[in-house]
């Protein structure tokens, strides 16, 4: 049976003092990735050779802590940490002589997103039971979702990890060896999805998913965001005044802030999750899905935070993950195939249809929903690519 690598994320419950180490060996990482950065722009200045993170590391174990005794804390936390980070800077570097990417980026404390990976050293390593997870450096870790990792009794092998943070809360993602359990064959019809900012999801069997941000439960979250960051950005005001505004209770505010963006993030995360869930069930021969230029979307100051919040890419990503694991083909259309403006029934193309216009009117007498329109047309798509 062949053999695949599949990712899981869930939320733990370390003690105080696995607390104090996640942060120090976090930190400990940003500062060993941004020093890596700056070495070599410094070299570059001085006309002198790249250095690898291979060369940096051996560089820096052997030469620069021994010789800098102030700087011995870097080998007080988990050496394979620090390691990837300056793996991550060598890639980083090399993404962008390859004009892959710009030039790397330091990385900020509270607002870069550095997390602490761990890796299967030794059998006693990631170690994962019901309730608890064993990291090396750490040992036994509380899981908040009991039974949601694959646990090791049942002959799942976890090969390596990550231990972040995001608004004062913890999470670990494992890269666990499953077995592929593909299904094919399936025998029912192909679909269509339209996505759009009006619904998230029109799909073409008739089925629609409504935005989610438009529900009662965001908005009041959106109007408390709003109040949390006017309240956050007045503390600002008055320390730029020299008023007595004490820096524990800017941190306190920016915590408000921060909790209620990842609770945004995560309905909206949670119900495209269950949208595709829904969708992959029907068992679908294939699915069809329209290239959106989401770049070129967020350019109108209008739409921006409106395209932005329905995470397209997000739901892109998620789909293809979830049809390669059911068997099922994911078609992508190009972005100026004219499903919006094609007529299902005749053929034609509406070149005056406007964005104001939501019923599609064909001079045949076809008159349907312009969303529901385009999914059909999506559906019965000729030229694709498949993801």
């Amino acid at each position: 049976m062949r053999i695949l690598l599949k990712s899981f994320k869930t939320e733990i419950n370390p003690t105080a003092e696995q607390k104090v180490k996640i942060n120090k060996t976090i930190g400990t990482c940003r500062y060993v990735y941004n020093f890596y950065l700056g070495h070599n722009k410094n070299l570059h200045d001085k006309g002198e050779k790249f250095m690898t993170g291979k060369s940096f590391s051996v560089w820096l174990n052997n030469e620069y802590v021994p010789n800098n005794p102030d700087k011995v804390w870097i080998k007080e936390v988990y050496s394979k940490a620090v390691k990837k980070s300056i793996e991550d800077g060598y890639t980083a570097f090399t993404r962008f002589f390859k004009h892959q990417s710009a030039f790397p980026k330091y990385k900020k404390k509270g607002k870069s997103d550095v997390k602490m990976y761990f890796v299967k050293n030794n059998p006693k390593d990631c170690r994962c039971e019901r309730h608890r997870l064993n990291i090396p450096t750490l040992g036994w870790v509380k899981l908040k979702e009991k039974g949601y990792l694959p646990t090791t009794k049942d002959g799942w092998k976890i090969k390596s990890g990550t231990v972040s943070i995001r608004a004062d809360r913890y999470y670990v993602s494992v890269l666990v060896e499953i077995p592929d359990t593909k299904i094919t064959n399936n025998s029912n019809d192909g679909i269509g999805i339209d996505l759009g900012l009006k619904d998230l999801a029109i799909v073409s069997s008739g089925k629609t998913y409504k935005n989610i941000n438009k529900s009662d439960r965001v908005r009041k979250l959106e109007k408390q965001l709003r109040r949390e960051q006017r309240c956050l950005s007045r503390k600002y005001e008055n320390l730029k005044k020299g008023e007595p505004t004490q820096r524990a209770n800017i941190q306190k505010q920016k915590l408000k802030v921060q909790k209620l963006h990842h609770k945004l993030d995560n309905i909206r995360t949670d119900y495209i999750n269950k949208t595709i869930a829904e969708i992959v069930k029907t068992k679908p021969s294939y699915i069809t899905i329209e290239d959106l230029n989401v770049k070129g979307m967020m350019k109108n100051r209008h739409l921006s935070k409106a395209v932005a919040s329905q995470k397209f890419y997000e739901f892109r990503i998620k789909l293809k993950t979830k049809c390669d694991d059911n068997g099922i083909e994911l078609r992508v259309v190009d972005r100026f195939y004219p499903s919006s403006k094609l007529c299902h029934c005749c053929g034609s193309i509406k070149k005056d249809l406007k964005l104001s216009d939501r019923i599609y009117r064909c001079s045949c007498g076809y008159v349907e929903d312009r969303d529901f329109n385009a999914s059909l047309n999506l559906k019965d798509a000729k030229t694709y690519e498949v993801a």
